[in-house]
């Protein structure tokens, strides 16, 4: 199931977001975990350097207050929601369903819809994904997750739009699959004419 754990020594040789193929096969991708599941510190990838580093607030990083995330947290490499395009400027965010994932790691999932939402009016959709060897490997959908898991695309909402502040986030509702993998087609592309 992983491809690569960065972490440590080993993510100082590697460029997360420029020298990582995102290896798109259908609704497969590479994902790099910048948080893992359950955590409250907010890292992200550097957009100068590849590096995953601290979001850090007065010197210090960034907790959130907040329960932890429902996932694994990350991006995918070589993609960017472009400002021009009304996306937020970084690359495509998504959570990973399943155990949780080193920081730095880069996992095989699949994605299998999108949350879309509104940060301070910039687009900031987050892909939705199961992990490869993931006991939910078999759910290729959103409807097949929610009939299979009640109230996990519950939870998930109410964390996203919720974990920043009240009325920070909004939320226009989920997408399938096929309006995801737009989405993330979107955010490959405007990675080419960065």
């Amino acid at each position: 199931m992983l491809v690569l754990s960065c972490e440590n020594n080993r993510q100082k040789s590697i460029d997360l977001l420029r020298e990582v193929d995102p290896n798109v096969e259908g609704q497969w991708v590479n994902m790099v975990v910048e948080i893992p599941a359950g955590s409250i510190e907010k890292w992200e990838v550097n957009k100068t350097n590849g590096k995953i580093e601290p979001d850090s607030l007065n010197g210090e990083t960034r907790i959130i207050d907040y329960l932890g995330y429902p996932g694994n947290y990350g991006f995918i490499p070589q993609s960017i929601l472009l400002k021009s395009a009304g996306g937020d400027g970084d690359p495509i965010d998504v959570l990973v369903i399943g155990k949780t994932l080193a920081r730095g790691t880069i996992v095989r999932c699949k994605i299998i819809g999108a949350l879309k939402l509104l940060d301070n009016g910039e687009q900031d959709d987050k892909l939705i994904a199961i992990s490869e060897g993931s006991p939910l490997s078999q759910i290729n959908s959103l409807t097949e997750l929610s009939e299979n898991h009640q109230g996990t695309l519950e939870i998930i909402e109410v964390w996203f739009t919720n974990y920043k502040g009240v009325n920070k986030m909004k939320s226009k509702g989920y997408l399938g699959v096929n309006e995801a993998q737009k989405i993330l087609n979107s955010a490959l592309k405007g990675y080419s004419f960065e």
